[in-house]
């Protein structure tokens, strides 16, 4: 039998599940557990053996939760367990210098107590993620999740989508969704092509325990070669986000612990007394890239897979969760409608929801480290009026904050609170 009579054999056969999913990091497991609460079946592809994704010890990753991802984390009922290890983001300061000669006096001041619904967003270990989303699957019904499995080929045509796993499984479904990141082999197979370009810099992200509390208090210091962010974990422990050139990021990787805690000091500055390293350092290259389409033939693009920016602001796992919550109201409709969900009429709803937001996100987050990135004194100087002026400007400074807290734009209803 060739490919093109399974094909056609398959659409009058019962799917393994309504929807594929491939992809088992965070987005993949969100989106499985949203669809399932509509009534969809949903099958989790995940290329990490389960054990790696079960791990309890803390690595050094973390991650930045909006207020607007914490309201859909609480309806999908993982919230209640995750509030045990969440540190509140309870100030936001922006400042602007060079590492070693501290930060300028002009700065921006973003206080939760200027909006009224709470915390603009909680840190969270990426291990709390990963073993509340793990336990939150097994436990909800239809929801298969298969561990240790790559997809090496996918088929689509007008009536399904079948993929075939290297341990020659063979799965079928009604739409294929892509959460596998930005080398999206999704996207790649469905002939989905990208945009987009480096900046020269790399990521160092890490961990680091101090002397003194960091009071709910995330920082982010432009400096001429990238910015360094300080978020507040819980312990009297920060996670870092380190941008740095790409050549001098690979030249500190190579520095034993100690060595790595001299080249930070200078940017991390004393305010939080004595630091050490906790967890592991990793590092990943800066660049903006934007998939071309974020729909194909029974294919949806969501998160990295659709969509990569710089960490600057820290919305990237936040428009991501914002892809996964209108996709699955987009969903839920057509079903209610009688639709076909994995038609082109859907996933073109979905498209036109999250194309220019997304799109929109990635041109700030370019124009932003480029304009602070850099050690021209006339950029500097505007840049530090700039900030000066919007931190004495209530009613602008609100906005920002709101904007920070994912609670602009059309959101998506698991997202209202």
């Amino acid at each position: 039998m060739d490919n093109r009579e399974q094909r056609a054999i398959v659409p009058h056969m019962k799917n393994d599940s309504d929807i594929l999913i491939v992809g088992g990091g965070l987005n993949g497991p969100v989106l499985a557990l949203a669809l399932a609460r509509s009534g969809f079946t949903v099958t989790v592809i995940d290329a990490l053996p389960r054990d790696t994704r079960a791990d309890p010890d803390f690595d050094g990753r973390a991650y930045a939760l909006a207020l607007a991802s914490r309201r859909m984390l609480t309806a999908l009922g993982l919230w209640d367990d995750l509030a045990l290890y969440a540190q509140p983001m309870l100030e936001i300061k922006v400042t602007d210098g060079r590492a070693g000669e501290g930060p300028s006096p002009w700065m921006l001041h973003f206080d939760h107590a200027e909006i009224e619904e709470g915390p603009m967003g909680h840190m969270v270990e990426d291990r709390h993620l990963r073993l509340a989303l793990l336990g939150a699957m097994d436990a909800t019904d239809g929801i298969t999740h298969l561990a240790g499995e790559e997809v090496v080929a996918q088929s689509t045509d007008a009536r399904g989508v079948q993929v075939t796993l290297r341990s020659g499984r063979v799965l079928t479904g009604s739409l294929l969704v892509g959460a596998d990141g930005r080398s999206s082999g999704t996207a790649a197979r469905a002939g989905i092509g990208r945009m987009g370009w480096g900046y020269d810099q790399t990521a160092i992200v890490c961990a680091v325990s101090h002397e003194k509390p960091h009071g709910g208090i995330a920082h982010q210091f432009f400096m001429p070669s990238g910015p360094l962010a300080i978020l507040p974990l819980t312990e009297n422990r920060s996670a870092i986000v380190w941008s740095e050139e790409k050549d001098r990021a690979a030249e500190i990787m190579e520095f034993d612990d100690a060595g790595f805690l001299d080249a930070l000091r200078p940017a991390f500055g004393s305010f939080l007394g004595q630091i050490t390293l906790t967890g592991r350092r990793y590092t990943y290259p800066l660049g903006l890239t934007l998939a071309d389409s974020f729909v194909g033939q029974r294919v949806v693009l969501v998160g990295d897979a659709a969509h990569g920016v710089h960490p600057i602001a820290g919305q990237g796992l936040n428009a991501g969760l914002r892809d996964v919550a209108a996709l699955a109201d987009v969903l839920a409709a057509a079903r209610k409608r009688g639709e076909d969900p994995g038609g082109a009429a859907a996933l073109g709803r979905y498209q036109q929801w999250r194309r220019f937001d997304t799109a929109s996100l990635a041109l700030a987050t370019d124009v932003f480290n480029r304009v602070f990135s850099n050690d021209n004194p006339v950029l500097r100087g505007l840049r530090d009026f700039g900030m000066g002026a919007v931190n004495a400007m209530p009613a602008v400074r609100r906005k920002f904050i709101r904007e920070a807290a994912g609670l602009t734009g059309d959101l998506p209803s698991l997202m209202k609170g």
